[in-house]
């Protein structure tokens, strides 16, 4: 498996920089450390007394794979995960928050496994995670990230405004498509057709 900290360096890549856009529910990012996520741990990383964009802004790729690590990994205590699995929840955990916890718990009902979806990671859902890898060794990091993938392609479905995020501006892909696939074989990657079957009633 590779470092957490090599896993949090390419998860800062594929946030990109600053980014405020008025249809992203996140708001003001860079690195996707958002001003929410600024605030919430007190950040004032300009030493001016507020925190604001101005310190969204100062944010480094170093500043936020740390806060990825602390935060995001060791405090949702993805380390209780089967060591292939925790990259794609890292990577979820970062972008959608104890949504990623959520959609691996509803994932093992589907395994016959059914917890609780209260986006926690204690001993037994780290157990019945466990027990379903032990079943499907081969299948189970493919299935959480086609349940990524479903996840972001439902948000598209309940909220047009962040639809540009899930259908690229020539109707392909967007980047929350792309981002999901990273984690799944490539034999499960949708087609382009398929791709725009899925998007078609968002005309």
């Amino acid at each position: 498996m590779h470092s957490v900290e090599s896993i949090a360096a390419e998860i800062v890549r594929r946030e990109g920089g600053f980014v405020n856009d008025p249809d992203d529910p996140g708001g003001a990012t860079k690195h996707g450390v958002t001003l929410k996520t600024l605030q919430g741990l007190k950040a004032d990383l300009t030493g001016d007394g507020r925190i604001d964009v101005a310190d969204v802004k100062a944010v480094t790729p170093e500043k936020a794979a740390e806060i990825y690590i602390r935060h995001y990994y060791r405090a949702p205590r993805i380390d209780l995960l089967p060591e292939p699995l925790q990259p794609s929840v890292f990577d979820m955990q970062v972008n959608a928050g104890a949504n990623a916890v959520r959609i691996l718990q509803r994932l093992m009902a589907a395994f016959g496994l059914p917890l609780a979806d209260d986006g926690v990671i204690g001993p037994v859902t780290a157990r019945t995670v466990q027990r379903a890898m032990d079943l499907a060794p081969g299948h189970l990091v493919d299935a959480y990230g086609i349940a990524r993938r479903c996840y972001y392609y439902r948000l598209g479905d309940q909220r047009p405004a962040s639809r540009k995020f899930a259908r690229a501006k020539d109707g392909g892909k967007g980047g929350w498509i792309v981002r999901a696939e990273e984690f799944i074989a490539a034999r499960f990657h949708f087609t382009r057709a398929q791709h725009d079957r899925r998007v078609a009633a968002w005309g």
